[in-house]
């Protein structure tokens, strides 16, 4: 069976996910951010995207996932929970189903080019500095 070109309503919702895959979206909610009933909105967003919402979701979760393994020493809790996914077990084992490897695995077949930042080091020297441009400059050296 051939996909439909989607419609305006489902983009909305694909968007939705897009942006907010680690929030807890629900069937309910995206519907309604489609402004269709949650039956209608399941059946016309599997036709038009080739898989349901929920898998959808889960695929985005599961990317982002990926890219933390890659580019960060998170750890495999930290990065479940950062993409949305409560159950470490079931984030291992859909993990595993899509990439063919457990996530510690994954991270182990993509070694750095460059020593990773440790994420401690990002969150105490990588905040911006609350300047303004109206701030006084410093008193010459005298």
């Amino acid at each position: 069976m051939a996909a439909h070109a989607p419609v305006r309503y489902l983009l909305r919702a694909r968007d939705e996910i897009d942006a907010r895959y680690a929030e807890p979206l629900t069937v309910a909610h995206l519907a309604a951010v489609a402004g269709a009933s949650p039956a209608h909105f399941s059946r016309e967003f599997r036709r038009a995207f080739g898989e349901t919402p929920h898998r959808y979701l889960l695929t985005r979760r599961l990317e982002r996932a990926a890219t933390l393994l890659r580019i960060t020493d998170r750890t495999v809790v930290d990065i479940c929970h950062l993409v949305g996914l409560s159950s470490v077990g079931s984030f291992t084992t859909s993990f595993r189903r899509m990439y063919g490897l457990t996530p510690t695995e994954y991270r182990r077949t993509f070694p750095p080019a460059i020593a990773p930042i440790p994420a401690c080091y990002v969150r105490a020297y990588g905040r911006q500095q609350n300047r303004s441009f109206r701030e006084d400059p410093a008193p010459p050296p005298a």
